[in-house]
Parts: C-alpha cells; structure tokens; sequence
C-alpha cells in the first residue's frame, strides 16, 4: 500500500524498454540525434504547433530555467503560496535569476485568486525601485493540493500576465493528470490560454527521469540554450531522455497512465468517502488526495504496510480535531486496484 509519492513508482516497462534500445550503437550528443528530434518534432505534434524543447533532468531545473528567463534587475516572481517553487526547491529559482523574488499569492486549495494576484502585482509596482519589478507569473498544474485549475481559471490568470506584460509559466510536474482530469487538448490547456511556457514532467508518471521545458515562443529558444548550459542540464548523451520521452507519447501512453493514476485516486476517493473514520479534507481532481484521519487510525494504516506522508495542516482547514491529522495519499500509474481496497478496508 504505498502511496507516499508518485516519485517513488519505478519506470514503465515500455519506456524502459525504450531506454535499453537506445543504450546500443552510436548517436550524435548535446541533444542533436535523430531520436532527440523525433521526440522534439513529437512533442510539437502534441501541442498542435512548432514549440522549442529543452530537455532537463529535474521539475526543479525546468521550473527555474523558465523563470531565469524572465529575469530583469530587482524581479518578482508571482506564485501561489504553497507552489513547489515556493516550498520545495531550495532557493532554486531565486538562485538560477541570480537574486530574484518569489512573492506569494494567496488561494484556497492550491490555487492563485486572481484578484489577490492583480493586488500584489500593483503594490509592487508602486514599490518602484524599492519593491523591485514584476517579471513572471507562474502556477501549478495540477496543484499542490491535488486540486485541477479549470480552462477559465487559467485564462484569468493568463489575462492578468498579458494585461501586466508578463511571462506566463505552467509547473505541470503533474500536467498529464491534470490534463486528463479536464478532459481537454495539450493546446487548449496551454498556448490556447496564454500559456508562454511550461515544465513537461515525465518523471511522475511513469519516466525514468525525463522533464522538458516548453517554449511556445520559438524565438526565445537560442537564449534559453545558452541557460540550460550555464545551469550543467545539457546533457551529452540526450538520447536516453529522448528515448523515454519517445516512448512516452507514442500511442498515448503517457495519457494512459494518467488516467490510470487518477482513476486509483477516484476509487481511493470513494472509498474514504464511505468510511466512518476518514474523510476527505477537500475534492481533488487528480491523482493526489488529502485526507482527515484520526492519528490512531493512521498509526494503525502505517503498522499494516501503508505508506503515506503526514501534511501540515492549512490555515484555511479549520474542521481537523486535536485526535485527528491530515495525510497525503498519492496514486501513480502502478497502483493496484487491491492496494487500494486494502487501505479502504483497514481504513
């Protein structure tokens, strides 16, 4: 029973699969083979037009490449509280732009209100030289709560980024549950939005280690080679993230395996709902849950082998008791339907 972190999966036997043809013979390096441009040309098809594709190593080398691109003297970064470039990155993007801000915005399950967003951006442009200047917006798709911005909720913020002639970035470490939870196109969940650029993660979903940063922007592409160099994430022999990535979109695959994630997490969703002794903290639309347990209960879940993370609990839950605790549970493409029912049955 584990659902600790979609991180912990292992790589989907086609993609390693494709990993293993790939390790033979030789090909041309820093990103230049045929396989490295057939994944690319793929990853235009997918999004419907000619975008620039810059394979990484980390969510975290994507995320702060796009925005050391929108760097600018004195710069802030607008995001939503509890973003992972925020939380979870060590500095990383501050470090990458050479000093930049990260100015949090403020929003209920996840998500940036747009009208707290348009706030922070006046009052900082006020600041003049002392509060420095706006140069990106950035959001999570999916949340960190699990939570799924709705194709209106990103146009609103997109809105906000064009009206205020800032870059708009999408952290979709999680893009393609996301995008299956919405029922959507690649294009309409982005460019179609007002999407400038975007983190395409691989890893959670069934890659090795495969993330790519997306220009919708072609003319952007040759400073941002110059990036990925200084940041030491042009890797030599490419072909290996090609090859996952390769494997990945061909067929379907990588959409496949989303749903199969979020379709654990809606059975897992059912069956806290039904229960006496959890409860859901709030609905989600992808393959991570937030439950309400009591303590005893989840000591109790962890002593028969389930394995999920403690979550502090937010301001804005106000409902959980001293006796109870809120959990992250979360799904991946090699959840079993009997792990699931055995948590639900111990639950």
């Amino acid at each position: 029973m584990i659902f600790s972190s979609d991180n912990w999966a292992g790589a989907h036997p086609v993609i390693a699969e494709s990993l293993v043809k790939a390790a033979g013979g030789f090909a041309s390096a820093y990103g230049t083979s045929d396989l490295d441009k057939k994944a690319g040309n793929a990853l235009s098809e997918v999004f419907e037009r000619e975008v620039a594709v810059f394979f990484v190593a980390t969510g975290t080398a994507a995320n702060s490449l796009a925005l050391a691109s929108a760097n600018r003297p004195g710069g802030q970064v607008f995001c939503h509280r509890e973003a992972h470039v925020y939380v979870d990155e060590c500095g990383a993007p501050e470090f990458f732009s050479h000093g930049a801000k990260l100015s949090a915005i403020d929003g209920t399950v996840g998500k940036m209100r747009p009208d707290l967003l348009e706030k922070q951006i006046r009052h900082s442009r006020a600041g003049g030289v002392h509060g420095g200047q706006p140069m990106a917006i950035t959001m999570t798709q999916a949340t960190e709560a699990g939570t799924v911005y709705s194709l209106a909720e990103i146009e609103a913020i997109a809105a906000i980024a064009k009206a205020e002639k800032l870059p708009l970035h999408m952290d979709g470490a999680r893009f393609a549950n996301a995008l299956v939870s919405l029922g959507t196109t690649p294009a309409e969940m982005t460019w179609k939005r007002g999407i400038d650029l975007l983190s395409f993660g691989g890893t959670k979903n069934g890659c090795w280690c495969a993330e790519a940063l997306i220009l919708f922007d072609t003319s952007k592409a040759e400073e941002m080679g110059y990036l990925r160099k200084r940041s030491a994430q042009l890797f030599s022999k490419s072909r290996f993230i090609a090859a996952q990535f390769d494997a990945y979109l061909e067929d379907g695959l990588w959409l496949d395996l989303a749903r199969h994630a979020n379709g654990m997490a809606n059975e897992l969703a059912k069956g806290i709902e039904a229960s006496e002794s959890a409860r859901l903290a709030w609905p989600t639309g992808s393959n991570e849950l937030f439950v309400i347990l009591k303590k005893e209960t989840a000591a109790k879940l962890k002593a028969q082998g389930a394995v999920f993370y403690d979550w502090p609990v937010p301001q804005t839950l106000t409902d959980v008791a001293e006796d109870e605790g809120l959990y992250r549970l979360v799904t991946s493409f090699a959840t079993k339907a009997e792990d699931v029912r055995q948590f639900i049955a111990a639950c």
